[in-house]
């Protein structure tokens, strides 16, 4: 990759998990090689509206550990910051980083607008970003291509009564894991494990939600691996995460790190098999640039896809960078790897015939 780079990086959105983008973001701003990349840091509400952040430097963030959450700027059109249609009145190529976690950012909303824009941008496409977003989905396509997962049902809100929760009491036992289908980081996922229990933990999870994924609770290691590719793409050192808790909830992730093992203690087969697994969902679903697949690693020694992220975190304490890091890739050098990516696919799709 030759010549300099202007890279906006969109940080902030409208969901649950506006705060660890921030995070996310100072931190890769801070990793940007400046001599390489013209970067635009471009925040966005929690009520959508998008606001310059080019003025903001990595010291007034640096005692907060994050940007400063757009809420407090003023605010201006997303046409006029995001620069659509991208500008041609300099040499510099225009490459597109929404560091956006969860719904409106990591579902496909943000990747169709730039398919419109014809922008190049890091990440998965509009399909593979709906569909990682969404897991209940995701969890029927890997059904159907036979990759391994814990039992687990999927359920509209409004479809919700008390013969489908004796349903899910009868089919998954409990405890059972109630979930938003469409939000990351643990955000309104409950653990229940009785019947009162799961009245609440799907009132809570149908605050962020109208479609939930009921889980059985699966007795096993934490296992995550980053996948980062196109075409071809290939597996991190898997890592491990040790959990004191009931389980890996938000708190646990960013307040009150947990202890994260990379590497993970597995032997040479187990990580070539997890890779190989990882390598497998990540086309499966149709994801791009990067991924991070998680799993469970059960006591009988099968690996079952947990979930698939599209936009893992980019923060100190985030497996997604750290496992690269591990890997011989530092975290300069996995931005470098993700600009390059971007534009090799932009570059691949924009020779498609428009003609008929």
């Amino acid at each position: 990759m030759s010549g300099r780079i202007r890279l906006v990086v969109l940080f902030g959105g409208r969901s649950a998990e506006h705060e660890i983008s921030c995070i996310s973001a100072f931190n890769l701003l801070g990793a940007v090689d400046p001599e390489r990349y013209d970067v635009v840091p471009i925040g966005i509400t929690r009520q959508g509206q998008w606001v310059d952040a080019s003025s903001t430097s990595l010291e007034t963030a640096s005692e907060a550990g994050a940007l400063p959450s757009p809420d407090l700027s003023p605010a201006s059109s997303a046409l006029e910051l995001a620069g659509i249609p991208p500008a041609t009145t300099d040499d510099l190529t225009t490459v597109v980083f929404p560091l956006l976690h969860g719904p409106m950012g990591e579902d496909g909303t943000m990747q169709g607008l730039f398919e419109l824009a014809g922008m190049p941008y890091i990440g998965s496409g509009v399909l593979g970003s709906s569909l990682c977003m969404d897991k209940a989905m995701a969890k029927d396509v890997l059904a159907v291509h036979g990759i391994p997962q814990a039992k687990w049902m999927s359920a509209r809100v409004t479809d919700v009564d008390a013969d489908l929760e004796k349903q899910l009491a009868d089919t998954l036992g409990f405890p059972i894991f109630v979930k938003p289908a469409n939000l990351g980081s643990s955000i309104g996922i409950s653990r229940a494990t009785d019947a009162t229990e799961l009245r609440a933990a799907i009132e809570l999870a149908g605050a962020y939600d109208e479609h939930l994924v009921f889980e059985e609770a699966v007795d096993g290691r934490e296992i995550e691996v980053a996948v980062l590719g196109n075409l071809e793409p290939m597996a991190s050192m898997p890592g491990e995460i040790v959990c004191d808790g009931v389980f890996y909830g938000f708190e646990e992730k960013y307040r009150n790190p947990t202890k994260l093992l990379v590497p993970a203690p597995l032997s040479d087969s187990e990580i070539a098999l997890v890779q190989e697994l990882a390598v497998t969902t990540f086309k499966t679903l149709r994801a791009e640039g990067m991924a991070r697949v998680d799993f469970f690693y059960t006591s009988d020694g099968q690996f079952l896809v947990n979930e698939v992220n599209t936009i893992p975190g980019f923060t100190p304490i985030s497996m997604y960078p750290m496992l690269w890091e591990a890997s011989g890739l530092s975290y300069a050098q996995l931005i470098d790897e993700l600009v390059k990516l971007a534009l090799e696919r932009h570059e691949r799709r924009s020779h498609f015939t428009t003609e008929h």
